[in-house]
């Protein structure tokens, strides 16, 4: 409908638009058209210089206003209401109304970024329509989401790149497959689900195998250093009591542990000659006193000096 249609009773989207710039027109105490267009044409932040004429046709629904005439009159308005209505928050409530007049239901849906300003309504305790298709759109609504994919994760991409990725697959797929297998994924059939793991995380029992070829890789490299350096542990004992960054609870279990003095005699004893005949806990503080921190940096299959990196207490000398 252009802004010249004349329709003295509206129907539709357009009566919807003319009621509420009624009830916001009897909520400012019913200023004239006159002074309403005089407010308008005072202000320089507004975008039409609206004529009283253009005033009264919008708010009785004589004919379909411009966006700008709609704009300035609410802008206008809000401030003059009792109580004072915010000026931004009210033409957002009326832009949707408007573009419903031209565009239909589509219309009268908040886009995107409006959502993310305004939120989807509803505080009245009214229905409105992006509470409606938020509540349809929502798989929550038609399925049990698989409790495993309701734990907090890492995200593995941005939301732009996902958004991408999806976009992709509908133009490659269409529509249906894709929001299907969608739905098929959030019920809990997901990549990694065949090995038991919660989405974003890793397989429990395959972190503690992981944790123990760290060990047993770390353990490896102390005996090469120690055959090499006699007196390497004396000195990473020194720099792990001088390192002030260690954490408090490691040091402490640290201490705790260095209390029990038959535990240090095997410490202390601990050569590449040695290891095998001392207990693993007299290995596990050997590991601590020489290692600051090992960790994976390779996937599972590459040899273990590539797929684990070692911070050491005291750094390896260069090779002569």
């Amino acid at each position: 409908m252009s802004a010249s249609t004349v329709s003295p009773q509206p129907g539709g989207p357009h009566r919807e638009l003319a009621e509420a710039l009624q009830e916001l027109h009897r909520a400012a105490g019913r200023l004239s058209f006159r002074k309403v267009s005089t407010l308008i044409r005072g202000r320089e932040d507004l975008l039409s210089d609206a004529s009283h004429e253009s005033v009264r046709s919008a708010v009785n629904g004589i004919r379909v206003p411009r966006w700008e005439t709609v704009h300035d009159i609410v802008m206008v308005l809000a401030g003059r209401c009792s109580p004072s209505r915010d000026e931004h928050s009210e033409t957002a409530r009326f832009l949707p109304l408007w573009r419903a007049i031209h565009e239909g239901e589509s219309g009268a849906l908040k886009s995107f970024q409006e959502l993310l300003g305004g939120g989807w309504g509803g505080e009245d305790g009214r229905w409105t329509p992006e509470l409606v298709i938020g509540a349809l759109i929502n798989p929550f609504s038609a399925i049990e989401i698989h409790p495993s994919l309701a734990v907090p994760h890492e995200p593995l991409v941005s939301e732009d790149t996902w958004v991408r990725a999806m976009v992709r697959f509908i133009e490659e797929q269409g529509a249906e497959h894709a929001l299907r297998v969608l739905l098929h994924t959030l019920k809990g059939d997901y990549v990694g689900a065949e090995e038991g793991a919660p989405y974003g995380y890793r397989n429990p029992d395959r972190e503690a195998m992981e944790a123990y070829a760290a060990f047993r890789y770390g353990c490896r490299e102390i005996l090469r250093r120690l055959r090499r350096e006699p007196n390497l542990l004396a000195e990473s004992i020194l720099a792990m009591r001088a390192d002030e960054t260690m954490d408090r609870d490691d040091r402490a279990e640290m201490l705790e542990n260095e209390s029990d003095l038959s535990l240090m005699r095997e410490v202390m004893i601990v050569t590449p000659d040695t290891w095998d005949e001392v207990s693993e806990d007299a290995h596990h503080m050997v590991f601590g006193y020489l290692i600051k921190q090992i960790s994976p940096v390779g996937p599972l299959g590459l040899p273990e000096a590539e797929r684990f990196r070692i911070v050491w207490r005291v750094p390896e000398p260069p090779d002569e």
